[in-house]
């Protein structure tokens, strides 16, 4: 293992030790989430990520022979998977079992105590280990799971190879994450549009709530020399199209992620009339600019299927996964 590589490892580890909260986004995210984004999931027939996870599982779930099996890839403090279950459950989907592997031991014992306290302790598993060392035998699973957990990979490929030997031949790669440019940062054609919007902005909207500094000039930055933030985003896309079959993709965001992220997002408020205005120009121009291939999404939900499988990918428009690749990842995979 790379000297450089384990640092990032510890790193990782550490910046995640105490994070009880990974997914505490702004109040702003959610008003543009369900104006802009959830329409997209309900136009391919479902409610939001979740119903995607549920419905593809309940798929499978009366072909199972004994417990339908789930492994979830970074699974952090297992929030989304705790959640999953009791979703299940509602459902009267009952026989099931969810592995949970991350690298760091910490987060996976707020699950255990999170699974325990939910009474589901018994159909959950925490295994913390690298994927280096990650050995799945054949067909193990019905469905993998992997919930913004993709873009801190640097060996996306290895990764991508344990999957797809470790699903049944009928099995589901589900994933919601980032596909953007790597470290977050915007790719020339987005930034172009995003510096002129940002010319626009009074100072208020440009506090930088991490470097605690306003943003005269917008900082296109990259954020993966700090652990694996966005570590190979761009490769992430271009990868699952040459490993596995789509089911469906939905792509999505680019500009707009900007004003709704945890480092400008608290600066909008969901109530302001001129807050949510600016929201909306930039969730229009994205939807403008990425149907016309000027620029390409930043955000994937997908379900996937072992490569050659039978499967006819559904879309938002023409937004299939190929249109959705930035072109120069193609010749320029870890650029």
């Amino acid at each position: 293992m790379p000297a450089d590589y384990a640092e990032k490892i510890k790193e990782e580890i550490s910046r995640f030790k105490t994070m009880a909260q990974v997914h505490d986004l702004p109040a702003i995210f959610h008003y543009c989430a369900e104006k802009y984004w959830l329409p997209k999931f309900k136009a391919l027939g479902f409610e939001d990520v979740n119903d995607v996870y549920l419905k593809y599982i309940a798929r499978l779930y009366p072909e199972r022979s004994g417990p339908l099996k789930i492994i979830s890839i970074g699974a952090g403090n297992a929030d989304l998977e705790i959640n999953l279950g009791t979703l299940l459950r509602r459902q009267g989907l009952e026989d099931w079992e969810i592995h949970c592997l991350d690298v760091n031991p910490h987060m996976l014992e707020r699950g255990r105590a999170a699974a325990r306290a939910t009474g589901m302790a018994a159909q959950f598993s925490f295994l913390p280990t690298d994927i280096q060392k990650w050995e799945p035998s054949g067909g193990d699973f019905d469905v993998v799971l992997a919930s913004h957990s993709l873009h801190h990979f640097m060996e996306l490929e290895l990764l991508f190879e344990k999957i797809h030997h470790a699903l049944k031949p009928r099995g589901y790669f589900l994933t919601n994450d980032m596909i953007g440019r790597n470290g977050h940062m915007r790719w020339p054609e987005a930034l172009a549009v995003l510096e002129v919007l940002w010319q626009t902005l009074d100072d208020k909207y440009k506090y930088n709530h991490h470097s605690r500094q306003v943003d005269y000039r917008f900082v296109n930055m990259d954020c993966s020399t700090a652990g694996f933030e966005g570590i190979r985003a761009q490769d992430i896309l271009p990868l699952c199209v040459q490993y596995f079959s789509f089911d469906l993709f939905l792509g999505f965001g680019n500009v707009v992620d900007i004003f709704v992220d945890r480092v400008y997002g608290h600066n909008f408020d969901p109530a302001s009339e001129k807050d949510r205005y600016i929201i909306d120009v930039a969730a229009a121009l994205d939807e403008f600019f990425i149907d016309n291939g000027f620029y390409k999404p930043t955000h994937m939900v997908a379900a996937m299927m072992r490569r050659g499988a039978a499967a006819t990918v559904r879309c938002h428009k023409q937004l299939t996964p190929e249109f959705c690749i930035y072109p120069a990842t193609l010749s320029t995979p870890t650029e």
